[in-house]
């Protein structure tokens, strides 16, 4: 009870096995006497146990996705795994990149801040994405600010650092206009809305970075706690100085160098307070306090000193501070000695423990070569940028920290890293009864997409796509707003971050976390699908993606508090093998990626979880960024294709929470080898020419993604639903706004029609119609019946309606 009390009182986020674990270790008489040599006590000093919790914390060791976990289905025994990571995330990696051969783009996957792949031949990309949920559900316009720089840090201080290029970002909250009662601790979601949105925004303005790619999410659930999903990529050249620019490595007598802006007491505990649920003794102080124009300067600095050669090895002081910077780039050389009192403070009175672990923010770690120390620490003044020698990376086999010449900390590198005991969990997933039967038919198709497009999750999100840069660096191709008026819903982006040359990178994302509540497995996949279907749609080469995984989850852990974290983690199972499955079908490395493991609010009786959520972002290429293709129809008389078979997907849907209708036929792919060559398809058609637009059909269905194309390019349209290719016989309401993933419209000039028929040879892509002069919208049923008849302004007009702040 002690044990736990100390935990809970210190915000350490350690369950009793890992304080007994630690408790065993200095219990040992080798470390007592160790320590007595050393003068220090035989219990771990303040300094010592806040380095050993953060270091431990879910947010950096990753516990859950490191477990063993004993999985059930249906109440019995289905499968042990030994980790989820290895087993789903990565082996996924390594089995695709075996499949690619020498075609294989990854250059370094899971083993640094960010992971890295080949863009030209002279260049590489890399790419991360972080969350900083539970600091913006205490501090949104903080949490949200220091989300965004410190994954700007994230990747770059990937390999021996990178040119960053570009962000992205994508939100979950509560609805804005939430009317229920607000627990102890909550921000009302518009203020969290607020906050975040002007929080990325500077972040991300100030920076000089533009703004790529991004979405919102709204769902109820996310009152706990908000997902902030913040991203960067970054450019970096194949080689510098004679060594691959994306390795790196602390060497034995290098010094440790701390850069950028002063430490303070705002992020302490950032680490160990985001890996537990949102209580009554959440600090607030854990939340940091960005500055952007510092970390600007910084970075500036710090690509100078990169091509001069003046460092060996780099890293951002992210969550943990100095602690976990120094401790994890002292696994390279196997110890290192600290001289904490030398760290340049915002002010006067903070404890040595505070300043090693303090996440405050605009700061890195390097490694710097004794004869390179000087040039370094000039080069830094020049840029007015402050830069502190700290000591040494050393193979003394501890991690050392003194404070004026006393050592406050003596830590095993061994035990510091690898003395954390694993989870021994279980898993239980019982299967749901069958989907409801019955067909499905609207009593006013018109009705029901001018309201559909009011939805929160479908309406515009101009509003808050205005607020970003998306120019700055003048690589813009595709923005994230496109069309007639500028207003349409880009599907992805597409710039050309080395000025002058032709090949663009492409970017997207895919996230549903509604159809987790019929099955997490059907929602992971249809993520993913939904990343790439996105890049194809804007021109992307299937061959050249790389996937990045974000999984956001309910506590899975069972306890008395959390009775339902077996079936919790049986949706996680779940999900990373549904991931895992596909990435291997489409022939997608995952090459990062970060879990947020404990997105829960328990405040006395009042328990609040999030919909268990991945977000994929996906980073693909173009050989000619003037071949990329935007969503928004054209012009009239052009054919109008569906690619992709419609099933009854109606699970989870907008059209069936719209309607309040109680349906269990999740959304899910239906034949990823098939779907597969769909995308191989269009890609070529669109290297070719034979594709004006393309948009693919996800919330809301076929009569969502119709209507926005229309109203993108001021185009009206005629289609009919027979002529859509369906898993078996399907009502006109199932056709029209089923979710099934996998599926396109396309745009094709008659002149190209029987080139791009020729493509799709043996394929599931169908005539459904043709674009048309004026603003009607028409939609006829498989009985040549008119559905509906309305116009493409009114409907222009109540999709933006709904956030039109």
């Amino acid at each position: 009870a002690r044990l736990l009390a100390i935990s809970k009182e210190g915000v350490l986020s350690l369950s009793l096995d890992e304080m007994r674990a630690m408790q065993a270790h200095f219990a040992a008489p080798a470390v007592r006497d160790a320590r007595r040599q050393a003068g220090l006590p035989s219990e771990p000093t303040n300094v010592e146990l806040e380095i050993i919790a953060q270091t431990w914390s879910e947010h950096c060791k990753h516990k859950i996705f490191s477990a063993a976990i004993d999985y059930y289905e249906d109440s019995k025994p289905l499968r042990k795994i030994k980790s989820l990571f290895k087993e789903f995330i990565q082996a996924a990696t390594v089995a695709v990149r075996a499949q690619k051969g020498a075609a294989d783009l990854c250059l370094s996957v899971f083993t640094d801040n960010a992971g890295v792949v080949r863009f030209t031949d002279a260049s590489a990309v890399c790419f991360k994405v972080e969350t900083h949920n539970s600091p913006s559900a205490l501090d949104p316009y903080g949490g949200a600010l220091t989300g965004i720089v410190g994954v700007n840090r994230d990747s770059f201080a990937t390999g021996l650092g990178c040119r960053l290029i570009a962000n992205t970002d994508v939100f979950c909250f509560a609805s804005p206009f939430y009317e229920g009662e607000i627990p102890p601790r909550i921000l009302h979601p518009r203020r969290i809305f607020e906050g975040v949105r002007e929080g990325v925004e500077h972040g991300g303005n100030k920076s000089g970075i533009p703004t790529v790619n991004g979405s919102l999410v709204f769902d109820d659930r996310f009152l706990g706690k908000p997902l902030v999903y913040c991203g960067t990529l970054g450019l970096m050249p194949l080689t510098l100085n004679g060594r691959p620019a994306w390795e790196k490595s602390a060497r034995v007598g290098d010094h440790i160098l701390m850069v950028g802006g002063r430490i303070g007491k705002d992020g302490i505990h950032g680490a160990t307070f985001s890996s537990e649920p949102l209580h009554e003794g959440s600090p607030a102080t854990a939340v940091q306090i960005g500055d952007p124009i510092t970390q600007k300067r910084m970075t500036d600095f710090l690509l100078s000193a990169r091509d001069r050669g003046l460092y060996s090895s780099i890293t951002d002081n992210g969550a943990g501070g100095l602690s976990s910077s120094i401790g994890e780039m002292a696994r390279d050389t196997n110890g290192a000695e600290v001289h904490l009192e030398r760290a340049p403070l915002k002010y006067h009175g903070l404890q040595p423990w505070e300043i090693f672990v303090s996440e405050a923010q605009e700061r890195m770690t390097l490694a710097v070569p004794p004869h390179l120390v000087k040039p370094f620490c000039e080069l830094a003044r020049k840029f007015n940028v402050e830069a502190t020698d700290l000591g040494l990376f050393t193979d003394s086999g501890n991690l050392n920290v003194l404070f004026n010449g006393r050592t406050i900390a003596s830590l095993s590198m061994d035990f510091l890293h690898d003395g954390l005991p694993r989870l021994q969990l279980t898993a239980r997933w019982q299967t749901p009864a069958a989907p409801a039967a019955g067909a499905l038919n609207s009593h006013d198709v018109k009705a029901d997409i001018l309201a559909l497009l009011g939805r929160l999750n479908i309406c515009s999100k101009e509003y808050v796509v205005r607020q970003y840069d998306h120019e700055v660096q003048g690589g813009s191709v595709v923005k994230p707003l496109c069309g007639a008026r500028s207003d349409g819903p880009s599907d992805a982006a597409v710039f050309c971050p080395e000025l002058g040359e032709l090949k663009g990178l492409v970017v997207s994302h895919g996230i549903a976390p509604r159809y987790s509540d019929l099955d997490a497995a059907a929602m992971a996949q249809c993520a993913l699908d939904e990343a790439v279907r996105n890049a194809v749609c804007a021109g992307a080469d299937p061959a050249s993606m790389a996937a990045l995984d974000n999984f956001c989850w309910c506590d899975p852990v069972a306890s008395p508090e959390n009775p339902d974290g077996e079936h919790k983690l049986a949706q996680l199972v779940r999900a990373a093998a549904a991931l895992h499955d596909l990435c291997i079908a489409y022939g997608i490395p995952l090459i990062s990626g970060k879990d947020s493991m404990k997105n829960d609010y328990r405040i006395g009786s009042i328990t609040i979880s999030i919909p268990p959520t991945l977000l994929v972002s996906l980073l693909a290429t173009m050989p000619d960024a003037r071949r990329a293709l935007t969503m928004d129809f054209k012009k009239s008389g052009n054919r109008i294709y569906l690619i992709g078979i419609t099933a009854r997907h109606l699970g989870a849907s907008e059209y069936a929470q719209h309607l309040q209708i109680k349906e269990t036929s999740v959304p899910r792919l239906l034949d990823a080898a098939l779907t597969r060559q769909c995308y191989q398809a269009l890609y070529k058609a669109a290297q070719g020419g034979l594709v004006r637009a393309c948009h693919d059909c996800s919330d809301g269905g076929l009569a969502i993604a119709l209507t926005e194309m229309c109203f993108s390019g001021e185009v009206g349209a005629e289609i009919s639903c027979g002529a859509a290719p369906t898993a078996g016989s399907l009502t006109d309401t199932e056709i029209l706004f089923s979710e099934t993933p996998g599926r396109i419209i396309a745009e094709v000039e008659p002149d190209h029609e029987a080139a791009f028929i020729a493509l799709f040879k043996d394929l599931p892509c169908r005539l459904i119609g043709a674009t048309a002069a004026g603003e009607t919208i028409t939609i006829r049923g498989c009985a040549k019946t008119e559905l509906a008849s309305f116009s493409r302004i009114d409907a222009k007009a109540a999709w933006k309606r709904t956030l039109d702040f």
